[in-house]
């Protein structure tokens, strides 16, 4: 920056504190400062969980990318972490009736898309910056950036890597929005928080699928958050274990101790709609694409398309049991164009047990040409004999 080495600490510390004011003015609710140094120990610990095949493949590929803040930066010598503290009750809530079943949406996806509230305040923050320093050089992150954006908040203080691996924060808990910034400007790194979760191993425990295979790892294979967002079909072993969620799953987060009570309700773009969040199931299955954009379409749950929901949501039919869902699963194993669609229903069909539904999957045996469908109807069948 030109500066005396002197003037440049000073006029540093200074900046920071209005970048810390500023973010405060904006609605940021924490703010941190790393270093762009190297994330060495995330590294190891990268290569192993690939060696594992704990990967969902929904991260960036490249280890070095992930862990080197200037393969994305060049100029980078500091990270600024953020963090936003979203909603974790619904008021009113509506509740499921015979007949009349609901799904659920993870607490991440509820109100407006995180990634664009993120991207808001970061682009604010940027212009800020740049307003006192025009030549820095800057690069946003929220999500989907290359960089781990736990690891970067660990880093900055924010807070620390829960067993759930969820970022914990002394005042949020782990219902916090992450994001970050790479910068040119050299900023005095904040300390780590030094908390960890003890000898804690609710969440652990309570994983319904195992997915948490020790503190700190998740197998993704296994972890209902990414199964229901796979596109094809989910595996026969966890379809019970889905419940009725159809998008993410919170449950390592509600039994955390350090979650218990907390609720923020100072981001109205993050309240949800009850209805949104907790949807019926059945009209679920024969929405249209407009309809899915105009419903779930501004929420983050929209980003796989609706074929997942659809599916998760016929998952869930059986998962309730619903016979009043079997004429509209019929016409869904004879008619939907899609195999995972057809699939499921079979196996919701199964699960249901009908009678009408064991004529509907004798039809489909016969009639069904794709061989992963016709595995799901004869695995369905099977569910009556036992």
């Amino acid at each position: 920056m030109g500066l005396a080495q002197t003037d440049q600490n000073l006029d540093l510390r200074q900046l920071k504190q209005e970048i810390i004011d500023y973010s405060r003015s904006i609605g940021i609710d924490k703010i941190g400062f790393a270093a762009a140094d190297p994330f060495a120990e995330l590294k190891q610990r990268l290569i192993r969980h690939r060696e594992l095949g704990y990967e969902s493949g929904f991260e960036e590929p490249d280890i070095e990318k992930r862990t080197t803040p200037t393969k994305i930066l060049p100029e980078a010598q500091s990270i600024i972490a953020i963090a936003l503290a979203y909603p974790s009750r619904l008021k009113h809530p509506p509740r499921s009736k015979q007949g009349a079943y609901r799904g659920i949406l993870c607490r991440a996806s509820w109100g407006l898309d995180y990634h664009h509230i993120l991207r808001d305040k970061l682009q604010k923050l940027e212009s800020f910056i740049k307003s006192r320093v025009p030549d820095a050089h800057c690069e946003s992150m929220v999500d989907t950036g290359a960089l781990s954006d736990r690891a970067v908040a660990e880093r900055a203080g924010i807070g620390w890597s829960g067993k759930n691996t969820a970022i914990i924060t002394k005042e949020f808990g782990s219902w916090v929005y992450l994001g970050e910034m790479l910068t040119s400007i050299p900023f005095e790194p904040d300390q780590p928080v030094t908390e960890s979760c003890g000898t804690c191993n609710k969440c652990i425990e309570a994983c319904p699928t195992g997915a948490l295979v020790q503190g700190g790892q998740l197998d993704s294979n296994k972890c209902i958050a990414y199964l229901t967002q796979v596109k094809n079909f989910v595996p026969l072993p966890y379809r019970e274990k889905i419940g009725n969620r159809l998008y993410g799953c919170d449950t390592c987060q509600t039994v955390c101790p350090h979650n218990r009570k907390k609720n923020f309700t100072h981001h109205p773009e993050m309240e949800p709609d009850p209805q949104v969040v907790k949807p019926l199931l059945k009209p679920m299955l024969y929405m249209s694409k407009r309809e899915f954009r105009k419903t779930f379409g501004p929420t983050a749950s929209a980003w796989r398309g609706k074929k997942p929901l659809q599916r998760n949501a016929i998952i869930a039919l059986g998962n309730f049991k619903d016979e009043t869902a079997v004429p509209e699963l019929i016409d869904l194993l004879h008619n939907d164009p899609r195999p995972a669609i057809r699939g499921t229903a079979a196996w919701a069909l199964g699960k249901i047990g009908t009678e009408e539904g064991r004529q509907a999957l004798k039809e489909a045996q016969r009639l069904e040409a794709d061989q992963d469908v016709l595995a799901e109807v004869e695995h369905a069948l099977n569910m009556f004999n036992h």
